[in-house]
């Protein structure tokens, strides 16, 4: 059986993960804005009307993280097979985006946990609340935090290695900057109208969309082809070795 090809894959799951993405936020937008967390009962009413939405979301969601584990696989790959002596970092790479997608998935458990709990029952809104924090938290500076060293060390494996183009690795360096600035500034307060509060607007402007934007750009270059002085698996090319294997 031949084997598969590691660029091709990079490409299909980060377009994958940009469908899912697109699916997701169509569907958040028809969900409105949440009540804030003091007003119980509007809170309650608010999980019933989007219940389904939120339920179709983490499905969505699940697949999306399935595909990150492809993606963050490939990338390993091509940066092992261009560098082993860097084969460490990529590791570091990968475990922290691993450990990201299981904080993403504890998260979505939570929220639709309060999803279905609005479903023909009627919820209490002090677990509703606690559910939509605990979720918020998770997504918002834990998240931050774990992408932050996901782009970080992404940034330096591109600089280093070639693999990928050279933006790519700006595009990740500004990636692991804003997640950090949001880290510290996604604990300022609750509420769903603050720019800068946890669960709010900015974390998915200044920590989510970001990064999924640099997982879009690192497969649309790596379907493209191999960087010139690599081959498609990522190897480097040596005088004797011209041809891609």
């Amino acid at each position: 059986m031949k084997t598969p090809d590691v660029r091709r894959w990079a490409g299909v799951s980060a377009f994958a993960v940009a469908g899912c993405l697109v699916v997701e936020a169509l569907t958040k937008l028809s969900t409105g804005t949440r009540p804030e967390l003091d007003a119980g009962l509007a809170l309650v009413q608010h999980t019933k009307d989007t219940a389904v939405q939120d339920i179709f979301v983490i499905f969505i969601d699940t697949f999306l993280m399935a595909f990150l584990i492809v993606f963050l696989s490939c990338f390993r790959q091509l940066v092992r097979n261009a560098r082993p002596d860097l084969q460490w970092i990529a590791d570091i790479t990968f475990g922290a985006g691993i450990v990201f997608v299981a904080v993403t998935l504890v998260g979505d458990s939570m929220e639709g946990g309060a999803a279905l709990d609005a479903l023909g029952l009627e919820p209490d809104p002090s677990v509703t609340r606690a559910l939509i924090v605990g979720h918020a938290i998770m997504f918002g500076s834990t998240g931050a935090v774990l992408l932050a060293l996901v782009s970080a060390t992404a940034a330096f494996l591109t600089f280093t290695t070639g693999v990928f183009p050279r933006w790519t690795g700006v595009l990740a360096a500004a990636t692991a900057a804003s997640n950090l600035v949001w880290a510290v500034v996604g604990f300022n307060g609750t509420s769903p109208n603050a720019f800068f509060a946890v669960g709010g607007v900015g974390n998915a402007l200044l920590a989510i969309f970001p990064w999924l934007v640099w997982v879009f750009c690192i497969g649309l270059t790596a379907s493209r082809g191999a960087r010139p002085g690599t081959t498609r698996s990522g190897a480097m090319l040596t005088p004797d070795r011209e041809t891609t294997p």
